[in-house]
């Protein structure tokens, strides 16, 4: 069997984030390896844990999900950044592709769209 895929979840709603902690860790193939409320620490958290792809929200305290991505980029240029966002408008997605996002999704997406772009992005 492949290794599972390495997730870190970057996300400031703690309730938010805890249920897709434990809806994604119920995946046989992929394993989350870490959790952050906070953009600012998404680039140490990756250096750290060296994950496969980052689940991204839009909005975050400190750095956006656009720095926090560019950031998270610059320090692992392998890892995969699929976002996950309540409310982005265009201009907004656009700015995610440009600073190295693979994929962008609705927070109010099905469970297993998530899980396919995570796939995906690995």
């Amino acid at each position: 069997m492949a290794e599972p895929i390495r997730l870190v979840l970057v996300e400031d709603n703690q309730v938010f984030r805890e249920a897709l902690e434990l809806l994604l860790g119920l995946q046989s193939d992929i394993e989350v390896v870490a959790s952050v409320g906070e953009g600012s620490s998404a680039a140490d958290v990756v250096r750290t844990h060296k994950p496969d792809v980052v689940l991204m929200d839009y909005r975050l305290p400190g750095l956006d999900g656009v720095q926090a991505t560019r950031a998270v980029r610059e320090a692992s240029p392998e890892v995969a950044v699929v976002c996950l966002t309540a409310s982005a408008n265009l201009r907004e997605v656009d700015a995610l592709f440009e600073a190295g996002a693979v994929a962008c999704l609705s927070k109010d997406q099905e469970l297993d769209e998530i899980v396919a772009a995570i796939r995906d992005a690995a």
